[in-house]
């Protein structure tokens, strides 16, 4: 069994001395003797003495620690924006306190308890996908602690954030797309009550608007944009009478799903049929071909919301305005989308499908 830990009342019954004289020695308080701060010291080392700095901080009023929920820390973007949130806080002297809700609701409304309940001045959120509602938020807001979003917000929801412009991220892959000579290009969509997805199939419309490209509703398929979700609607997609010669997915997991299909099919990528994702995971480029995708500045996303964060926590005596910002996309163009200059364009081919 582990011994306890020594307390400040443990050092003053030993040194007969009261338990503040021996708080104020262990801080070297201009008002204790050398003396005196050399005995708790002596003492404290002897007793292996931790102090604990979160009590000591809530005393004063402030935890120093800032809360950070994220859907999951599975692959490359929530994981960069986490080193870039701590990066930001650990140089104004903040700890942070990481929760995962694991895309769940519920699970979310928990990580808000336990942040509230560790009394962090600050909390930076990622929605889970499941989340349609904002009221475990209030309980946030009532307590008048700081709240940021980023990546994913509520639509309709006047928060202060710090988001992509998803929607010039869409319509950038679908333009790309449109100039490898690419026509009958379809979707992978996710939840369209969150922003992201929102946003970026808002501009996959207005690409193909632009570009007097018809709108197919049979090219849009909507999903939780795991990579089995793109298997699904790839196969789905390849069904059709006319297949599409271009996808532009809204997650590189679902991008990475399709591709698979593709291959069992023995399609050629991009010749018969292009792919765009989005987030430029890790293993974008490590897929072959090679995956086009949409980089999402991670790192440079969790240090602005870590710094709109502190300056709404040094503005704590006043309601903080909302306040949003929004990071630029950068296309990032691989063998998956690239068609050779001057290469003809593969036609659409009516897919063959089993009779039943």
């Amino acid at each position: 069994m582990a011994a306890k830990r020594a307390s400040i009342s443990d050092i003053a019954r030993e040194l007969n001395l009261a338990v503040s004289t021996v708080s104020r020695a262990l801080s070297s308080h201009s008002r204790i003797s050398e003396a005196t701060r050399k005995r708790v010291w002596k003492l404290a080392e002897e007793l292996n003495y931790q102090p604990n700095h979160l009590a000591a901080a809530l005393r004063k009023g402030r935890s120093n620690t800032l809360g950070v929920i994220v859907p999951h820390i599975d692959g490359h973007f929530f994981a960069l924006v986490i080193k870039g949130v701590e990066a930001v806080a650990n140089r104004a002297g903040y700890n942070v306190m990481l929760c995962q809700s694991n895309e769940d609701y519920v699970h979310e409304q928990k990580n808000i308890e336990t942040l509230i309940n560790a009394q962090v001045d600050g909390i930076l959120v990622s929605l889970a996908r499941t989340t349609r509602d904002f009221g475990h938020f209030e309980k946030v807001r009532a307590r008048g602690t700081p709240l940021v979003f980023f990546d994913r917000i509520l639509d309709g929801v006047d928060v202060s954030a710090v988001v992509l412009d998803d929607y010039q991220g869409g319509y950038q892959s679908v333009k790309h797309l449109l100039d490898q000579g690419c026509r009958r290009i379809a979707h992978f969509g996710g939840p369209q009550h969150l922003n992201i997805y929102k946003n970026r199939y808002a501009g996959y419309c207005q690409a193909l608007h632009d570009h007097e490209i018809p709108f197919e509703k049979e090219l849009v398929v909507f999903g939780d944009m795991t990579l089995e979700d793109g298997m699904r609607g790839m196969s789905q997609l390849l069904e059709l009478p006319q297949r599409p010669d271009a996808v532009f997915s809204a997650s590189d997991f679902s991008a990475v799903g399709a591709l698979q299909v593709l291959k069992q099919h023995r399609l050629r990528i991009p010749q018969d049929i292009a792919l765009v994702g989005f987030s430029n995971e890790t293993f974008a480029s490590l897929t072959e071909p090679m995956l086009t995708s949409v980089d999402q500045h991670c790192e440079e996303m969790g240090g602005a919301a870590v710094r709109l964060l502190l300056e709404m926590v040094q503005e704590r005596s006043t309601p903080p305005t909302p306040r949003k910002v929004v990071l630029q996309p950068r296309l990032i163009v691989r063998e998956s989308s690239r068609r050779g200059a001057g290469e003809p364009v593969a036609p659409p081919v009516p897919t063959l499908t089993p009779s039943r």
